[in-house]
């Protein structure tokens, strides 16, 4: 998934009545599961046992097997598909199948995103596994099984009014010093060697310096796990109303004015995230069902969406879609060209 900049949408609760919330779009295309490994307890923890590769792999998702995929022979997982074509091949193939079933006590499934469908520079594929969880584990393996070469939706997963996590890396600043990384007061105008310091950082005994002490370092750049976010809505691909509501009727997408800022247009799948995202604009995210049961009526009440803004986000924004543009200012030079 890939986040855009945040917009706007009026929510109706049972709980707060009419409020304006800042939403997140994060794009979705589907993934591909290329894969299925199977884990084993040890004493030391869980390890792989068996992993079974799909006949057909992309190019997208070969080329995360590669350093310079230019300069590459590209015979990546050759073997792989002649073993499925092969008769033997199948019965090994077979046999690490049923041997899961047997063995193994964990099993989950290779995905791959798909950056063609993002219409970004980046041409190789993130890839990740996704734990299969309930039921027996031939159950388990005969589902991973079935999804092998499919595509994987975001709707098949997530439904509206949901609580999900989201896994991401937030916005890099690089080394900072303590008063932009903690907040630190900083010291008087005539302070020697500079005033954004710590003035103390810490007594003679005990003779370190202790872990709570503020200190220059990297600031961002940091793995964030951020915890119930509400899914406000489940956009589909080539939905011309996906921005519609029960109480604004126009036939508008999620798409504002003029695109995401320093994204562009969304054409795939998409989901609507109440607050904030990590990160910047096309940074990678990975999305999870929460692990909590909930109880609160935040989390358990529906939300009624009564308006999504479109209005665009590089100016002031006065117009919700084109059409509204052009019948209030008049048509451009180049539309009157384009009727005759």
């Amino acid at each position: 998934a890939s986040p855009l900049v945040p917009t706007k949408a009026v929510v109706s609760t049972q709980s707060t009545g009419e409020v304006v919330e800042a939403v997140t779009i994060i794009e979705t295309p589907p993934m591909i599961a290329v894969g299925v490994v199977g884990y084993i307890e040890t004493p030391r923890g869980l390890r792989t046992f068996k992993t079974v590769f799909s006949q057909h792999i992309s190019d997208e998702c070969k080329r995360r097997f590669y350093k310079n995929w230019y300069r590459s022979k590209k015979k990546a997982h050759t073997r792989t598909a002649q073993k499925w074509a092969d008769e033997d091949g199948q019965k090994s193939i077979e046999s690490d199948f049923a041997k899961m079933a047997k063995y193994c006590t964990v099993i989950r499934v290779l995905c791959h995103t798909q950056p063609k469908l993002f219409k970004l520079k980046e041409k190789k594929a993130h890839i990740m596994e996704i734990q299969v969880n309930g039921g027996e584990v031939a159950d388990k393996v005969t589902f991973a099984r079935s999804m092998l070469e499919k595509p994987i939706s975001v709707k098949d997963l997530f439904s509206e009014n949901e609580m999900i996590d989201i896994i991401g890396v937030t916005q890099g600043h690089g080394f900072k010093g303590v008063t932009y990384r903690w907040g630190t007061k900083k010291l008087p105008r005539k302070t020697h060697k500079g005033l954004r310091k710590v003035a103390c950082i810490g007594a003679w005994h005990p003779s370190k310096v202790c872990w709570s002490v503020p200190r220059a370092g990297q600031f961002g750049y940091h793995h964030r796990t951020e915890v119930n976010k509400k899914v406000y809505r489940v956009g589909t691909k080539g939905d011309a109303k996906s921005a519609s509501t029960p109480f604004d009727l126009t036939d508008k997408a999620i798409t504002p004015m003029g695109g995401f800022h320093h994204y562009g247009q969304v054409n795939e799948d998409f989901l609507m995230l109440k607050g904030c995202v990590m990160g910047p604009r096309k940074r990678v995210i990975t999305l999870r069902k929460s692990l909590l049961v909930h109880t609160k009526r935040v989390a358990l009440e529906k939300v009624n969406l009564k308006f999504i803004d479109t209005a665009s986000k590089w100016g002031h924004g006065r117009f919700q879609t084109d059409a509204e543009k052009k019948a209030f200012m008049g048509l451009l030079k180049k539309d009157r060209e384009a009727m005759e």
